[in-house]
């Protein structure tokens, strides 16, 4: 799947586990620390200077390397991006749970696209950093570490620079925290002026984030734990953001949990059966680096209502926030985006504006017409239902809310990396 979070967000995560008291100092290390591989080339026309940096992003179902070229003319100019290699690799590092030095020689082939897009003389000034998402959230701790530490013994093993905690597993909230200031520093909501801003929803493979500023003070109160709330000053204003990550709520985790499937034995021989699958599929499918046999119920019932009856009991616990009204603008990230071009709602390069009820309505056309869309996903009944379910009774959205469907924010890294100068540049301090 595409990257679920903005992959310069990482780089801020690189450097901070984004406690409140040490947002500040961070954003600060980060700047300072650009400075530090910055090297000194020399440009007759302007003395530009050109670093690098790269980004590896693991998620549930692959992992990504992001390797970055930026370009800054003089201390007293933004950087800008210049240019961006991308490469994947599937399965993702939680697939080798059980054989970490796999997930080494993962990370070990996609250094090998930074080598080639750095030139040599860089390496030992170009810093790499990992940050792993719900994939590794999901595992039990130890074997989550034993997967890092491959990872960090590849990194060390490396040319490149690696800073402290270069390797580690970001946690949920703070994606939702930093994709929100990206996003809204980027369109233009990130002032003290601000009226409006824009909210964020993210279905990766293993969680599903919800991010937004409330308008009414009730919905901050309202909240289950105090978890849901992240309080931070920013260009001279406060912010109080509902965000939430919903570990085991994933697309990928949500199909493990309407088949019944989640923490089950036996895999070697129980047949999961879903009536949101074609009645005569019968197929292996893997997440998590494990392996299980699903078929339709050739003997029962499918399609939509069959279907939204099992993925409704996989939404149950899901917070619905007070307020989330029509007004509230929101953009909606990764598997959104994805099963929306599958599903042929939107187009699959700019995305498009989609109502709740869009995804429902097709929702119905897929379940209850299940061997017209075979070649695409045998999944995409029980997807585009889950999805449905998880905005209507999950959140509790209406039907009519409009959401901004996008594969990612294309001018994020640039402005990730500008907004973290111009904290600098203002003194931007945060509240403990």
């Amino acid at each position: 799947m595409k990257p679920t979070v903005p992959l310069l967000l990482l780089a801020l995560l690189a450097v901070t586990g984004l406690s409140r008291a040490q947002v500040r100092t961070a954003l600060l290390d980060l700047t300072n620390s650009i400075g530090n591989v910055l090297p000194s080339l020399s440009r007759p026309a302007n003395h530009s200077r050109i670093f690098y940096a790269v980004m590896f992003d693991a998620g549930s179902t692959g992992t990504r390397i992001h390797v970055y070229t930026f370009i800054q003319g003089d201390s007293e100019e933004l950087p800008v991006l210049d240019n961006e290699m991308f490469h994947s690799i599937k399965p993702g590092l939680s697939a080798y749970a059980d054989f970490p030095e796999m997930a080494g020689h993962t990370v070990r082939m996609l250094l090998k696209v930074a080598k080639k897009t750095v030139p040599r003389l860089e390496w030992k000034r170009t810093p790499v950093f990992l940050r792993a998402t719900a994939g590794l959230r999901l595992l039990p701790a130890e074997k989550a570490q034993a997967l890092l530490y491959q990872v960090q013994h590849v990194f060390d093993e490396s040319p490149f620079l690696v800073p402290g905690n270069s390797v580690t597993i970001m946690n949920g909230t703070n994606e939702g925290i930093l994709a929100w200031i990206s996003l809204n520093f980027l369109t233009g909501h990130l002032n003290a002026q601000t009226k409006k801003t824009v909210g964020i929803l993210d279905l990766g493979g293993g969680s599903t984030q919800i991010t937004f500023l409330p308008k009414l003070r009730k919905t901050i109160e309202s909240v289950p734990v105090t978890d849901y709330i992240a309080r931070f000053d920013i260009f001279n204003s406060t912010f109080e953001l509902y965000t939430y990550s919903y570990l085991g709520n994933g697309l990928m985790a949500a199909r493990l949990a309407t088949l019944g499937a989640l923490g089950a034995e036996g895999l070697e021989w129980r047949i999961f059966k879903s009536s949101c699958l074609p009645k005569k599929f019968r197929d292996e499918w893997s997440f998590g680096g494990l392996t299980y046999h699903v078929s339709g119920d050739p003997e029962g019932y499918a399609g939509f209502k069959f279907c939204y009856q099992e993925v409704l009991k996989v939404v149950k616990g899901i917070h619905q926030p007070y307020e989330l009204e029509d007004s509230n603008v929101f953009y909606a990230f990764s598997y959104y985006f994805d099963r929306a071009v599958d599903a042929g709602l939107i187009d699959g390069v700019h995305g498009g504006m989609l109502e709740v009820r869009d995804f429902k309505k097709r929702a119905k056309e897929v379940c209850n017409k299940m061997t017209k869309y075979p070649s695409i996903s045998p999944f995409l009944c029980m997807d585009m239902t889950y999805i449905t379910c998880l905005l209507k009774d999950g959140f509790g959205f209406k039907e009519s809310t409009v959401l901004q469907v996008r594969q990612y924010y294309r001018t994020q890294p640039t402005g990730f990396v500008t907004l973290h100068i111009r904290m600098h540049q203002e003194k931007w301090t945060g509240s403990d």
